[in-house]
């Protein structure tokens, strides 16, 4: 007989007093830091060419990781990279540690308005223009880019040692979605042509916020299904003592708690290129000065 393993959920400390709500880090930040860091898992992923899986993965773990840590202490790019790179090492697809910080590199260039050009593989770059492949001058930019390139490993070998020690090793994964395909077939939408489509994006947007970490999958599944029917203004049974979500065993005050988390992703904007990337950026946002601003 198999046994599926639960995720571990936050605790109601945890929640309502975050590591980094402790270091006085303000709540409207610590969500656009969460935000943004799994974006850039998303995205790195998507460059990657992961499996969905795989990148989702990271995503949880990144949002579980700060529970137990905070932002004033651990950044969302090395913490972002050690958690997809232990992921898809998890997911058995397992990808190239240079290809990764490349990867990683090139976003945060683009995140900040900055040249991607060369790219942080700078080996591949000088051969590809041969202009220094038979010389012994090294320009000075590249020692830098090799620098760099050296210090994105080295944060990413620290931040996967990091997130094992922060979660107990544990880094199992239950997601949503095969959970939501079985509600949709239960309830017969699952040919539906856009319904499906559209709670498959709600998941996959959820992972940008803090609902896996105090949710179970069931909740969150159902709630993408919820959303979807409400944008396509499907009716579902909602008479009372037989609401179609009781069939899930889900609770509808949970159900409009976690769309309201997935909803407040698309009204508050998120200006990526003042974010903190550095937990010394992170330290210098929340002194005194910038409090009063």
């Amino acid at each position: 007989m198999s046994r599926v393993l639960q995720n571990p959920l936050a605790s109601i400390d945890q929640l309502t007093c975050s590591p980094s709500k402790r270091d006085h880090i303000p709540e409207e930040l610590e969500d656009d830091l969460r935000n943004f860091g799994a974006e850039l898992i998303q995205c790195a992923g998507i460059l990657l060419k992961l499996p969905q899986v795989a990148m989702a993965s990271a995503q949880v773990l990144f949002q579980r990781f700060f529970f137990m840590a905070s932002f004033k202490d651990f950044n969302i790019v090395e913490i972002g990279m050690g958690a997809l790179f232990l992921a898809a090492k998890v997911e058995e697809s397992a990808i190239r540690m240079t290809h990764l910080v490349t990867v990683y590199d090139h976003l945060i260039r683009r995140a900040q308005h900055r040249s991607t050009s060369p790219p942080l593989d700078a080996f591949s770059q000088q051969n590809k223009s041969g202009t220094h492949q038979h010389s012994h001058f090294i320009p000075l930019y590249y020692l830098y880019i090799f620098k760099r390139a050296y210090e994105f490993k080295a944060m990413t070998i620290a931040a996967e040692m990091q997130l094992l020690k922060q979660l107990g090793f544990n880094v199992q994964v239950q997601l949503p979605y095969s959970l939501m395909i079985n509600y949709l077939r239960i309830l017969g939408l699952e040919d539906h042509e856009s319904v499906p489509s559209r709670a498959w994006n709600y998941v996959n947007d959820s992972l940008r916020t803090i609902v896996h970490v105090a949710y179970s999958p069931e909740v969150t599944a159902v709630t993408s299904i919820w959303l979807s029917c409400r944008d396509e203004q499907i009716k579902l049974p909602i008479d009372p003592g037989n609401e179609w979500w009781l069939l899930f065993d889900v609770k509808e005050s949970d159900i409009k708690t976690v769309a309201e988390q997935i909803k407040k992703l698309y009204y508050q904007p998120l200006d990526r290129q003042r974010l903190p990337l550095t937990t010394e950026q992170v330290q210098d946002w929340i002194t005194p000065q910038n409090k009063l601003d």
